[in-house]
């Protein structure tokens, strides 16, 4: 981003398109060029035809608001071309090198310009020839998320848009688009916490609402879900987002964050807002990226590497290629929580194992030389790789091709809680010194996008295109089936989990003359079908069966009752198992008037129909008024939808986590068995069919640019959510759970939860973001940016189960799914950052304050405080060559860690030290080194 100026200091901005490829001079000039490009605003014009003829237009802003550009089709010289494109809109041929091209109103008579952070002479029209830029930028990038039209820059937006660039992304060590969101976009945050499943992704989520209320897509088509159902997180329970980690990093050119409603522009999920994320599609050039790195502590070690590679197709067509490689062994602070109890059987005075408590029996030898390291807290170890494509070629002069996709394998491993030797889930014949289970995730996961667009249907520009994606994931585990006795396997299958959709779009959109207003009406329509399926496959019968296995008499286990199933998580039993599918059709259309130069209008409608809970209508009006030249205020207003996923409909599993058992006050390991709402033992619980998420969502905000090169957004929102879908609190243990599940054949002596539409809630919040560049002469310039985010959820229902289940003791939402909501995430977020060029030299400064978390527990004596905390990340780069960089830098430069858990919720034997709530993590400061190549 690259701002421009004059010697009478006028403030003007650069409106710039650079090409996608470099043509010679001669050859361009010369050479006849293909040509489709409509008649629109002068700026996109301008875009597009840069990009169809290889050169570079350099327009100040001011000259080009207001005009538009005329339609140019067909094969002609570039002369020919740019005469066509410019005929009627006043602007004229200033110089014109073949390369890079000046356009001005007549009236300038000459441009004194020149680059912002350069020290270059102005340059007049006897000196026509601007200073080359390292690469060539676009200071107002066009944006495609939030309307259909292609003429919109992020300041002209109606709605709160954020663009984080590809040089931003590579600006850092953080290893996955998810976290480089979280920590650039105020109201992201992101969710590290979880176990069981939950380890292996994690969420982002706009606004203080769940990571599946945010839409994403790729290249402006819908993305995928994981196939994967938080059971076991904190903030996060009971969702099945798109997994952002599988989207090779390196592949990515922008990424656009709507931070509004959308369900009316782009159907269901879209409640806090969407995540567009969009690809690179340059035909030639390509860059080579290494990073290694550890924690402070040493562990954490990573090495990744990428290279993206662009290519012709053709004459006028492109293939650029991504491939990228992550290897992250784990981190682990479970030094800080060594296993203080009583780990064997103590022994009689013939040294043989008795129960623990036996009236004169000793300790065993080795309660003194036990490892007591038995936790291993912290993120998992993961293999990662990744494949990524974008291609497009010209059918004929109307009609485009083009095809995008990712493909990605990913192994994660994580350790679960250790089970002591003298534990009921140990049979010391297998484990002698007890186990802690390792869950293994094999995660394979592609998308693929086929399409095809063009001018001329009907008068219509059109887009039609289908998307076909699937995520597998297969479990694995390391552990114990306790019922099986001696004869128990050590490594169970448990199963696999399969998410498949196929989406396909017509999306149509047209300027109309109406006569009425001197701008046109921008018209979008379209419509879209979708089919969804979840797909669970059963384990391997060691993974789920009780063997009914009984300790022999005499042994220090007799008469025990062993839990079947793996420990840690059980296998998919034949009960669950099974495949589900629904589609859906819908229906938009769009509209988008400017009234007058300052006043304009958009209006959206949409109509889905499911085939599982029917039909869905959503709307959303959005305006935009511009007060002073640099002062704007805009608002939304939008109803939405989150139909009930899949997983949340179907999923069923059984596992082992940390619950209070009366009259217990602290957590020890239970099993615990997750019902699909349709399940006879749920319905006896009070389950009922899972209903859409319904919203009603308000924003409103101002947009200014108080002085030269500063751009400032407030907005403020509210989104209230009805019958929203929630995982219940843990239902018992207690009679009444114990006999529901019995009736189906099911252990009893387990607790339950499953997922309804419990509650209704209001978030209210606030988004402050503010970007200025400072030229600071010889000394190079910053890039100031400041951003902040309050948000506060607040519940307004709660559903209360029917009296008979009330007196038996369930509550659906306990305190602690409340606290979860409302007090579990940061309701304040500050993003200071500092990017300061010299020379060859880049150093990236950022500062983020998170504000307190508390982490309710059942016990309010219980819980826990995370207190505000400071995150310092810096990246220092050198250019060494015109192609290579060089950088150093660190994620959590201070090396900050969240407080400490309190011992009653560490669990029995001790798990976590620090408090998992914390959205920066547990594994403290992140170092690193960097190479990388452009060719």
């Amino acid at each position: 981003m690259r701002n421009w100026t004059n010697r009478s200091s006028r403030r003007t901005l650069l409106c710039a398109a650079s090409a996608l490829w470099a043509l010679t001079g001669g050859a361009a000039l010369a050479q006849a060029l293909p040509f489709k490009i409509q008649a629109q605003p002068a700026a996109e014009g301008i875009r597009q035809f840069a990009r169809q003829a290889g050169v570079q237009i350099l327009v100040q802003s001011d000259a080009a608001r207001g005009k538009r550009t005329a339609s140019v089709s067909g094969v002609l010289s570039l002369d020919q071309a740019l005469d066509r494109l410019l005929a009627g809109s006043d602007l004229t041929v200033v110089s014109n090198d073949g390369k890079t091209i000046i356009l001005a109103p007549p009236r300038s008579g000459l441009i004194r310009t020149r680059w912002s952070t350069a020290a270059a002479p102005l340059t007049t029209a006897a000196d026509p020839t601007p200073p080359e830029p390292e690469t060539p930028s676009v200071i107002e990038e066009v944006i495609v998320t939030g309307t259909r039209s292609t003429s919109r820059t992020v300041t002209e937006s109606m709605a709160p848009i954020d663009v984080i660039s590809a040089a931003e992304l590579t600006k850092s060590g953080k290893q996955s688009t998810r976290d480089l969101i979280s920590t650039l976009v105020p109201s992201a945050n992101t969710s590290n916490s979880g176990a069981g499943a939950s380890f292996a992704i994690k969420t982002v989520s706009l606004r203080g609402l769940s990571a599946d209320q945010t839409l994403v897509l790729v290249n402006g088509k819908r993305r995928h879900n994981t196939a994967i159902l938080f059971v076991n997180g904190t903030t996060q329970n009971g969702q099945s987002p798109p997994d952002l980690d599988l989207i090779p990093s390196s592949s990515i050119e922008r990424i656009e964050v709507l931070r509004d409603g959308a369900s009316a522009q782009y159907g269901s999920d879209a409640l806090a807002g969407v995540i567009n994320v969009i690809l690179k599609k340059s035909p030639e050039g390509g860059s080579m990226t290494a990073l290694y790195g550890k924690t402070a502590e040493g562990d954490g070690e990573t090495g990744q590497f990428s290279g993206n590679l662009g290519m012709r197709l053709g004459e006028s067509g492109y293939l650029n290629l991504t491939a990228d490689v992550r290897l992250t062994d784990p981190t682990d602070r479970g030094d800080k929580t060594p296993n203080t109890t009583v780990m064997y059987f103590p022994l009689n005075a013939a040294g043989q194992p008795v129960r623990v408590g036996t009236a004169g029996s000793t300790p065993d030898p080795r309660e003194a030389t036990a490892n007591r390291h038995t936790s291993h807290p912290g993120s998992p170890q993961v293999q990662l790789f990744s494949l990524g494509y974008s291609a497009g070629s010209p059918l004929g002069d109307k009609i485009d091709l083009y095809s995008f996709g990712t493909f990605s394998s990913r192994n994660t491993a994580a350790w679960l809680t250790f089970r002591n030797p003298n534990a009921s889930n140990n049979n010391v014949a297998v484990y002698p010194d007890g186990y802690t289970p390792r869950l293994f995730l094999k995660d394979r996961d592609f998308q693929v996008a086929a399409g095809a667009k063009g001018l001329g249907l009907l008068g219509f520009d059109w887009d039609l295109s289908t998307t076909f994606s699937r995520d597998d994931v297969d479990y694995y585990e390391n552990s114990l089936n306790a019922s099986l006795g001696p004869s128990s396997p050590s490594y169970f299958y448990l199963g696999t989990l399969k998410f498949q959709e196929w989406t396909s779009n017509l999306d149509l959109t047209r300027e109309l003359d109406t006569g009425v207003f001197a701008q046109p009406l921008f018209l979008a329509l379209g419509a879209e079908y979708r089919d969804d399926k979840f797909e669970i496959v059963a384990g391997e019968p060691a993974s789920y069966i009780n063997g009914g296995y009984v300790a022999p008499a005499g042994s220090p286990q007799a008469g025990v009752v062993f839990a079947g199933g793996s420990q840690g998580v059980t296998g998919f039993p034949p009960f669950s198992a099974g495949s589900f599918s629904r589609d859906n059709i819908s229906a938009y259309l769009n509209v988008e008037q400017k009234v007058t130069d300052q006043l304009e209008f958009a209006l959206a409608g949409r109509f889905e129909h499911y085939s599982d809970f029917g039909d869905a209508k959503t709307f959303k009006l959005s305006s935009r008024y511009e007060i002073l030249p640099h002062l704007a205020i805009r608002g939304t207003a939008s109803t939405g939808f989150r139909a009930p996923s899949l997983q949340q409909q179907h999923y069923a599993s059984s596992s082992t986590i940390g619950v209070i058992v009366p009259p217990a006050t602290t957590t020890q390991l239970y099993p615990v068995q997750l019902l699909p709402p349709d399940n006879p033992a749920a319905i006896a619980l009070g389950a009922k069919p899972l209903r859409p998420e319904k919203s009603v969502n308000y924003s409103v905000g101002l947009v200014a640019q108080p002085l030269p090169r500063m751009n400032v957004t407030l907005d403020v929102y509210q989104i209230k959510i009805d019958n929203r879908i929630l995982q219940s609190g843990t239902l018992g243990p207690n009679a009444a759970v114990s006999n529901a599940l019995a009736s189906q054949g099911l252990n009893p002596q387990q607790a339950a939860f499953y997922y309804g539409n419990f509650a209704d809630t209001k978030t209210r919040g606030i988004d402050l973001v503010v970007d200025y560049k400072t030229d600071l002469g010889d000394f190079g310039a910053v890039r100031w940016t400041f951003s902040a985010n309050h948000t506060k959820n607040k519940f307004t229902r709660v559903v209360q189960p029917p009296p008979a289940l009330a007196a038996a003791g369930i509550v659906y939402i306990d305190r602690v799914k409340i606290g979860d909501l409302t007090v579990g995430t940061p309701k304040e977020k500050y993003i200071l950052g500092a990017d300061w060029t010299l020379g060859k030299f880049d150093t990236n400064l950022r500062l983020t304050r998170y504000g307190e978390v508390i982490q309710r527990t059942s016990l309010a004596a219980n819980d826990e405080t995370v207190s505000p905390k400071l995150i310092v990340d810096l990246d220092l780069s050198y250019a060494a060559t015109k192609a290579i960089t060089v950088s150093v830098g660190a994620n959590n430069l201070l090396d900050a860690y969240p407080d400490s858990v309190r011992a009653a919720n560490r669990g029995t034997p001790a798990f976590a030290y620090y408090n998992q709530y914390a959205p920066y993590g547990i594994s403290g400061g992140f170092y690193y080194a960097r190479v990388a190549a452009r060719f």
